[in-house]
């Protein structure tokens, strides 16, 4: 697969679903999701200027992107995957931005690790609005109470985060995390894969998850 011509293919479909939703292009982030690709499959994606990409967890990211972000200092990391409390500190030195905030135990450590580090990082919420709770997420009804120890904690919250259930129409689910992003007064919406990203930016993601129709399959 070609990185350069798979960017181009994926900007120009984000851009198509802007227009039918009469929003701007500048208003979806592209998160390129690298997790389980080497750093070889990477670097090609960041030479043709991206810049956003998702990693699932805090030990595979660390043994390759140190050496990406000293050829791409301007790389921004994402943490798309469930984050362990005691993997807090780690997340909170590598990446830029955490989209699995979804428990109180989890405010509570990113809290400590941002004072112990000296640095915030923005975060969404991951809300279960599939009431899939093998897949992380805080449940709907739960998610005042969360942001609201969030905010207590200094946390800067800057959306919801949500992954639907495999093989069922997305759209309502993306609905659900629109209304809900928009009752609490919330900006970002981080939702939609390779599979439905162009019904995500329909119903208002501001970031959009892409692995494999940019890397192809991935690996196990």
């Amino acid at each position: 697969m070609n990185a350069a011509l798979a960017l181009d293919e994926i900007h120009d479909r984000i851009a198509r679903a802007c227009a039918i939703a009469r929003r701007e292009p500048c208003e979806v982030t592209l998160v390129a999701v690298s997790k389980t690709h080497a750093a070889e499959a990477i670097e090609p994606l960041l030479a043709a200027r991206q810049r956003h990409f998702g990693e699932n967890r805090v030990q595979e990211a660390q043994a390759k992107w140190p050496a990406l972000r000293e050829r791409y200092p301007d790389a921004k990391l994402h943490l798309v995957g469930q984050l362990q409390s005691n993997k807090a500190e780690d997340a909170v030195r590598l990446f830029d931005c955490i989209h699995s905030l979804d428990r109180p135990s989890l405010v509570t450590a990113l809290a400590k690790a941002f004072d112990k580090v000296g640095r915030q990082i923005e975060t969404f919420v991951q809300v279960d609005v599939g009431e899939e709770p093998q897949k992380g997420g805080c449940a709907v009804k739960d998610l005042p109470a969360l942001l609201a120890q969030a905010r207590d904690a200094a946390i800067p919250v800057v959306g919801l985060m949500c992954v639907p259930p495999a093989d069922i129409e997305p759209a309502p689910f993306f609905a659900l995390l629109d209304k809900l992003a928009r009752d609490n007064g919330l900006d970002g919406r981080s939702m939609g894969m390779s599979g439905d990203f162009e019904t995500a930016i329909m119903l208002g993601a501001t970031h959009v998850r892409v692995g494999s129709a940019l890397f192809g399959e991935r690996g196990s």
